[in-house]
């Protein structure tokens, strides 16, 4: 039991198969009730997908466990209607400070532009997370969430996949069309496919210690390479909502997992830190060892993986649940399109083709991190220590310095659902790109750009005057909200103006978008139910933006 936090018990729930001895047959079924897996579900179910989530346990994830969520990430949550609770409870930050033994040498503002609705970060315990996710999937009437209900086998049997659930009133069994297998780094679905995770484990371990205490530190990521209170390994300190504090204690490979977690070595290694008289009480330990590894694909047949149970990264960089999250995000809407019959599913196969690249960026960029924090040869320790000594006085060197490079969302300029630049732009709103936000009117109300986009495929276009736009013109945006995949055109305006009928207009009042964007009058951009860029022009042509969202959806063959 946590002294901040009191867990939530689930009530278990007899399935609707168990009561009538029917199988069930669904169009989802989720397994495993963790965040990304919650995620999924709900993005699903809240445009009326009917999807069943199964998870063995019934209450959220024991400790703090994953504690950082990146911007992009609190941006998914705000589109399914958890973010607000995030912000309220989580510790923002934006700034990072690293130290080299006594000294900064380098610090960084994850968020150095102004105008965006969410930080760099925030700080949170996943079981805060979880505990709103479960919330938030009682609210929606297509989502069964089933607590204690295990799943034991699997299938494939035609055009969907059949599970054997374990419940306390006995066994029962469910098809589903679709499975998303989100049953962690020990995915039992993966197990059960005999599919491989490949990868690196690396040889060192970290000590992970909450403990609850009032201090004036700011809210900043703070890591030390060497320090005195801890020579010659690394410690990362991070503060958390109630008062909880998240720290680090590199341990080395030799370490004993279960003698470094009693609190007999854990309480001297703090009051060796935050010192002799700093009042604190002792959380939560583990013990972890960082691993760097992924399924070669994500897609097999009917079964998608997700998170943990696809992909694993050292936790420096905070690219697991962020990834996993980013993951359900990219999934979900392809997965609507073709349950719907509007695409093919081959479009899923764009799934495992855009995350697996994302997965190896985050496990690229994690081991780089993990291969500074522990050199495991002398001369890697050198030119670490080299690097850190640079850092203090030298621009270069700082841009060498890796204490966990932070988790960002991947730029998927190389997917075959983006539309090729057909003219020259500026900044990094190309195809495949990630929304910047901004900041907008509409009716003379203020809002942020993305809480208005995303769930459905987009046209922001650009005008000067909205008042401006002739009836044709209009009739044209006015029709692409009527083919089998609708799209919505917007008009992103520089100046007020009352729009055709049946038109919204966006103001750009800062010129945040045109800025971002390298947006003037004339430029459209598509954008994908991810908030994702599919394509963008410099003029509206309706038959390119056909053809650019034919391709988005696999729809061009």
């Amino acid at each position: 039991m946590l002294s901040t936090y009191q867990y939530p018990k689930y009530e278990y729930v007899a399935p609707p198969e168990i009561r009538s001895g029917e199988p069930g047959r669904y169009p989802v079924v989720v397994v495993g009730a963790g965040p990304v897996g919650l995620a999924a579900a709900i993005d699903l179910a809240q445009s009326g997908v009917p999807v069943v989530v199964v998870d063995d346990d019934d209450t959220v994830s024991v400790g703090s466990r994953g504690v950082c969520y990146a911007k992009r990430t609190l941006e998914i949550l705000d589109r399914i209607g958890v973010g607000d609770a995030c912000m309220a409870r989580g510790v923002s930050w934006n700034v990072g400070r690293t130290f080299f033994r006594e000294e900064e040498v380098y610090n960084f503002n994850l968020l150095p532009q102004p105008d965006h609705k969410r930080p760099g970060m925030i700080n949170l315990q996943q079981y805060y997370l979880e505990q709103y996710l479960v919330e938030r999937a009682r609210q929606l009437p297509t989502l069964d969430l089933r607590f204690r209900n295990k799943v034991v086998s699997l299938a494939p049997a035609g055009s969907g996949v059949t599970l054997q659930v374990e419940t306390p009133d006995g066994a029962y069994a469910l098809t589903a069309d679709w499975l998303i297998a989100a049953d962690g780094a020990r995915s039992a679905i993966r197990r059960a496919m005999n599919l491989d995770s490949e990868g690196r484990v690396f040889l060192d371990r970290f000590l992970i210690a909450d403990v609850v205490m009032k201090a004036e530190f700011p809210a900043e990521r703070w890591f030390w390479f060497d320090p005195p209170f801890h020579p010659g390994q690394s410690v990362l300190l991070h503060r958390q909502a109630d008062n909880v504090y998240r720290i680090d204690f590199q341990l080395g490979w030799q370490a004993d997992p279960e003698e470094e977690k009693r609190p007999e070595k854990v309480i001297p290694r703090i009051k060796a830190m935050l010192g002799a008289d700093r009042e604190f009480e002792l959380e939560w330990v583990s013990v972890y060892t960082f691993q760097c590894r992924r399924m070669q694909q994500f897609r097999h047949g009917r079964v998608l993986f997700v998170g943990d149970a696809a992909h694993q990264v050292s936790p420096f960089g905070a690219r697991g649940a962020n990834s996993g999250i980013q993951d359900s995000d990219n999934l979900c809407w392809k997965l609507r399109l073709v349950l719907g019959g509007k695409a093919p599913d081959s479009l899923l196969d764009s799934y495992s083709e855009e995350r697996v690249f994302a997965a190896d960026e985050n496990i690229m960029n994690s081991t780089r991190s993990t291969d500074f924090i522990t050199p495991k040869s002398r001369t890697s320790l050198n030119f670490r220590n080299a690097v850190l000594t640079l850092a203090r006085d030298h621009a270069f060197a700082r841009t060498l310095v890796n204490s966990g490079r932070l988790s960002v969302p991947s730029f998927l300029t190389g997917s075959r659902l983006n539309t090729p630049d057909d003219a020259a732009f500026a900044g990094d709103m190309m195809p495949g790109a990630p929304m910047d936000d901004a900041p907008m009117q509409e009716d003379g109300t203020d809002f942020w750009l993305l809480d208005r986009v995303g769930d459905r495929f987009m046209a922001l276009v650009h005008v000067e005057d909205p008042a401006a736009v002739d009836a044709g013109l209009a009739r044209e945006f006015r029709a692409l909200a009527d083919a089998p995949i609708p799209i919505e055109a917007v008009l992103v305006a520089a100046k007020p103006g009352r729009a055709p009928e049946g038109l919204r207009v966006f103001l750009d009042y800062r010129e945040s978008f045109a800025e971002r964007y390298d947006s003037k009058p004339g430029t459209v951009y598509l954008i994908r139910p991810d908030q994702h860029v599919a394509a963008r022009w410099r003029a509206f042509d309706a038959s390119r933006v056909e053809a650019a969202l034919a391709r988005a959806t696999c729809n061009n063959h």
